[in-house]
Parts: structure tokens; sequence; C-alpha cells
């Protein structure tokens, strides 16, 4: 994903501040099921992008713990979600090297990833 903030200039005392919104849309059935996941992120070029899942983790730092948020449609089909996980996993991996710098834990992460989809036969 990318997202491009706009600067915002505060003029009581000229703080250039960055800004940037990112919308979720999830119209639910009378059983409160999702039908329909989609996303706006107007500074990434993003307007209406329909999506089948999401997942959504914050760290709230006062309870020390993640807030989570785990959706998807009822038509979303059980061969994407495994994909969906798998590349979730990947992700995880490649973000925890980012903030962390932690080669051994990363290897051992994307290990367990690609044990993942081999167990899933997602690799081709």
């Amino acid at each position: 994903m990318r997202f491009l903030n706009k600067p915002i200039i505060n003029p009581v005392n000229k703080i250039q501040l960055m800004k940037t919104e990112i919308k979720l849309s999830i119209e639910l059935d009378e059983n409160r099921v999702p039908e329909k996941i989609s996303w706006n992120a107007p500074d990434g070029g993003v307007s209406h992008e329909p999506a089948k899942a999401l997942m959504l983790s914050l760290w709230d730092h006062n309870k020390q713990e993640a807030a989570r948020i785990d959706l998807w449609t009822k038509d979303m089909p059980v061969d994407e979600m495994k994909v969906f996980f798998h590349q979730t996993l990947v992700s995880m991996a490649n973000t925890f090297k980012r903030a962390t710098d932690d080669d051994k834990m990363t290897a051992t992460m994307m290990d367990f990833c690609d044990y993942f989809a081999e167990k899933l036969e997602l690799k081709k």
C-alpha cells in the first residue's frame, strides 16, 4: 500500500503537520455478517477499493496489548483465505525485521511461513 501525506500548516505557530485518512466501509447482512468490505485512502489514490477480508492490529500503549479487528465477507473463498494468511504472515515477518533488526527471529518466522505454505500446498 502506498500513502502520500499532505502537509497541513498550522497558521498560529507555522508548524507543519502531516495528516492522512484511511476509511474502511463494512456492509453487514441482517445477522451482522460482513457482505461487502471496501476502503478509501484518498492520499494514496485509493477510492472505494473492494476487499474480501481485512486484519487490523493497533497497539494500545496504555493497556500494553494489541487491539484487533479481523473481518471477512461470507463469500471469501477458503483457498483465498489461506493465501491471504500466508501473505500476511510473510508481511509480518518483514515488518518485524524492519522494526527490530532481529535477523535470527526473522529467519525463524520466515521458516514458519515456508512451512505454512508447504503444508497448505500454496507454493507452486
